[in-house]
């Protein structure tokens, strides 16, 4: 994000908001929604459906590599809590070519027709602006949600026809659109996205809460635009990153890890059931969450007694500092800030659900373990 937008976005919730696709229409936003409308109005900073955007339902089949998945945090936390790392395979690649008409099923479940290869598609998700780039589709891409982070730069040039809260719906069918990607568990309004259905335009509905699924979107994503091969190639090179990252922290203490979302109003963080906690595991931490699924707020208690022996501000892009965050009070006790294990990261990249998770999640195993060897890793993209 630059500097500009950086203004623009002065919360750092609201630009959680933005980036966080995976969520949904989760408590956390609820409760921030009305306040930020005002906001929205005045012209402060106007964003687009939440990035947030936690996702999706679709199962790959048991092949590849594997990665560690979240096992619920209890409220209460203590020294020694966290989420216990399990297994589940990331899926099969090498999927068939695809040929028109089509019909796939998304992750809503619902089935979409596409009648011949899309030539005017529209993007309601930052996530999915990212993926159909990398996957060679960029050139077709005739409108996209507002993105104050937008990648790769050349995606600022398509228009946008969608922000926060709401899509516009006329424009898109002045667009001539035959393929919508639009995010699910309420990203976009379903009212609307129900309308484009209405309207004959093809919707097809992303939303993956875990990394396996998220794979599974880039390959859903690449079958509905005709590049099956360009999407498996994809989640082949970010499972080889993954795999890479885990054979690096292999053997290594896994520090207790609070990745701060927001410190504007509470502190915000993890929720058990959000796929950032398997990006901190694979990247060899030991996540802290609030213990609730769907609940993003944690308790400053718990934060205390769960004693973080690493910080990592996901909000320091908006001027969060390791020396604020030691001026906290209780916090002057906590492992963390006596090291001064306190570390910036980029939250755009370790949280967007797309080609460049590989990169993000490169760059949280350096801030977990910053003597760990690892290269930097490139975006992903399809040849």
């Amino acid at each position: 994000m630059n500097a500009a937008h950086a203004a623009q976005v002065r919360s750092p919730t609201k630009q959680w908001l933005l980036t966080f696709e995976r969520k949904g229409w989760h408590r956390m936003r609820q409760t921030l929604f009305r306040p930020l409308r005002p906001l929205e109005r005045r012209g402060v900073a106007r964003f687009p459906a939440p990035v947030i955007s936690i996702a999706m339902a679709l199962v790959l089949a048991a092949c590849g590599a594997s990665v560690a998945t979240p096992v619920p945090s209890q409220p209460g936390a203590t020294a020694t809590s966290g989420v216990a790392p399990t297994t589940v395979a990331l899926g099969a690649t090498g999927e068939p070519a695809a040929t028109f008409p089509l019909t796939l099923t998304d992750d809503d479940g619902n089935q979409v027709r596409l009648a011949a290869l899309p030539q005017a598609i529209v993007s309601l998700t930052p996530a999915a602006t990212e993926t159909l780039y990398a996957l060679g589709a960029g050139d077709r891409l005739v409108g996209k949600v507002e993105d104050f982070a937008v990648f790769p730069p050349e995606a600022a040039k398509v228009p946008d026809v969608a922000k926060f809260g709401s899509v516009d719906v006329e424009r898109i069918v002045a667009l001539h659109a035959d393929l919508v990607i639009a995010g699910g568990n309420d990203f976009n309004p379903p009212a609307e996205v129900a309308r484009l259905r209405t309207l004959g335009i093809p919707v097809l509905t992303i939303y993956g809460p875990n990394l396996a699924t998220t794979l599974a979107d880039i390959q859903l994503i690449g079958q509905a635009v005709g590049r099956a091969s360009q999407g498996s190639a994809l989640v082949s090179d970010l499972k080889a990153t993954f795999a890479r990252v885990q054979d690096a922290v292999k053997g290594l203490a896994r520090p207790r890890v609070y990745y701060e979302l927001d410190a504007s109003n509470g502190y915000w963080g993890p929720a058990p059931d959000y796929f950032g906690v398997e990006m901190i595991q694979l990247a060899g931490g030991t996540p802290l969450t609030s213990g609730t699924a769907g609940a993003f707020q944690i308790p400053e208690e718990m934060i205390i007694a769960f004693d973080p022996e690493v910080i990592l501000l996901g909000d320091a892009a908006y001027g969060v500092t390791l020396d604020q965050v030691a001026a906290r009070g209780p916090w002057a006790s906590l492992t963390a800030v006596k090291t001064r294990a306190i570390r910036p990261v980029d939250d755009v990249i370790i949280t967007r659900p797309g080609p460049r998770l590989g990169l993000g999640l490169v760059d949280l195993a350096r801030a977990i373990h910053p003597g760990v060897a690892l290269a930097t890793a490139a975006p992903s993209k399809a040849p």
